[in-house]
């Protein structure tokens, strides 16, 4: 079984950058031309099935589509799972929802050729950037592609940046008395056992980027992640940190007092906690502010090749990108959105506040920080 999902995810001006589970016995996947004799497996544009309607029929036909890794509770998945379900009655099969994006790229790898093989995937920024370079993804430009800023896509489509948020820091401000609002307040005495981080920087992309926000915090760079493994050894160190991985049942039994991760996930467990007597507060970190993206990308050797290509129309639609924005994440499309009038208001001035406009590190920076923890991270943690 996997270990529970802690996953990785810039708006132009505040947007622009930039597994194997338990389940049924494996059988042979078997992929059919859609109506028309389009190869759905090849096609990178839905003008590739006839147009718009054509993949429709063509996803409606195959009837299923498979995922992983797709918690209801992030980014408003469960609400998307239901929508897409019920506007094309497409069955989706839901597998292992707490799933790291690691286990989604080694889903793809073992399970090549099986009906189970994951259709889509939903990945922190360095894993789709790592998968793309090892030819496990389809091209495809959905119709919304200029629409998404420049450096929220790869120029063929094989991955493109959904939605997003900032690392932040969430507190139970009924067990802590002052809730800390940068990396450095945590360090202190007060917090004894209490910070966690949402799951582990080599596997999860969440926890990643909390390192990263600590790096910047503490006198790192994009080009040097090295001071956010040490300020995770000082919090260790200082008996500050808490190894249990955040999900809304450890905040419940108060397993997990203080949470970095992202503000989409902290904001949205605030109403969740509030109906259970708990003043979940959240709040991004003054001295480490760090924004970045999760990506979709459809696999290329996808068992419903049809029924992937429909997910991630839906998914750029206003209709999708709104219901990221519902579940707190900041949809790629909101300035789009904000210009034509098709964004949410309500739900865009619910985000958590933050001042000034994000910056982002390079593929080559992502790859070289990605490398650095995943060298360093056990022995600073374990020592």
């Amino acid at each position: 079984m996997f270990t529970p999902r802690a996953r990785a995810a810039g708006v132009v001006a505040a947007l622009t950058l930039v597994t194997a589970a338990c389940g049924a016995a494996p059988s042979t996947q078997t992929t059919q031309a859609s109506p028309g004799g389009v190869n759905a497996a090849t096609a990178t544009s839905a003008a590739d099935f006839g147009g718009f309607d054509k993949l429709v029929e063509a996803a409606k036909k195959e009837g299923t589509l498979h995922v992983i890794a797709l918690p209801p509770d992030w980014a408003n998945y469960g609400e998307i799972i239901e929508k897409f379900q019920a506007t094309y009655g497409i069955k989706i099969e839901s597998e292992t929802p707490d799933a790291s994006s690691a286990d989604e790229i080694n889903a793809v790898k073992t399970r090549k050729g099986q009906d189970r093989a994951p259709d889509v995937l939903d990945l922190g920024q360095s894993f789709a950037l790592s998968g793309a370079a090892e030819g496990l993804f389809a091209s495809y430009k959905v119709q919304a592609w200029d629409k998404i800023p420049e450096g929220q896509k790869e120029a063929n489509g094989l991955w493109i940046n959904d939605y997003g948020g900032y690392v932040s820091i969430g507190c139970d401000a009924k067990k802590i008395a002052t809730c800390p609002t940068s990396f450095a307040d945590l360090l202190e005495p007060e917090y004894k056992g209490k910070v966690a981080l949402n799951g582990n920087p080599t596997k999860a992309g969440s926890a990643f980027a909390g390192v990263f926000a600590a790096a910047l915090a503490d006198g790192g760079s994009f080009d040097d992640i090295q001071p956010g493994i040490d300020f995770f050894k000082k919090l260790k160190d200082a008996g500050n940190f808490n190894p249990v991985e955040t999900t809304p049942a450890t905040i419940e039994k108060g397993e997990t007092q203080i949470s970095i991760d992202w503000d989409y996930n902290n904001a949205a467990y605030a109403p969740q906690m509030t109906a259970k007597g708990i003043d979940w507060q959240v709040n991004i970190p003054s001295d480490g502010k760090y924004f970045e993206m999760y990506a979709q990308a459809i696999n290329k050797d996808a068992p419903h090749p049809a029924a992937a290509r429909l997910w991630q129309e839906f998914l750029y639609s206003p209709e999708g990108q709104n219901l990221y924005l519902k579940g707190f994440a900041r949809p790629v499309m909101l300035p789009a959105m904000t210009e034509d009038g098709t964004v949410d208001q309500a739900l865009a001035d619910a985000l958590p506040p933050v001042e000034g406009t994000p910056q982002f590190p390079t593929t080559e920076q992502v790859n070289a920080a990605k490398a650095k923890v995943a060298g360093g991270w056990d022995a600073a943690i374990s020592g």
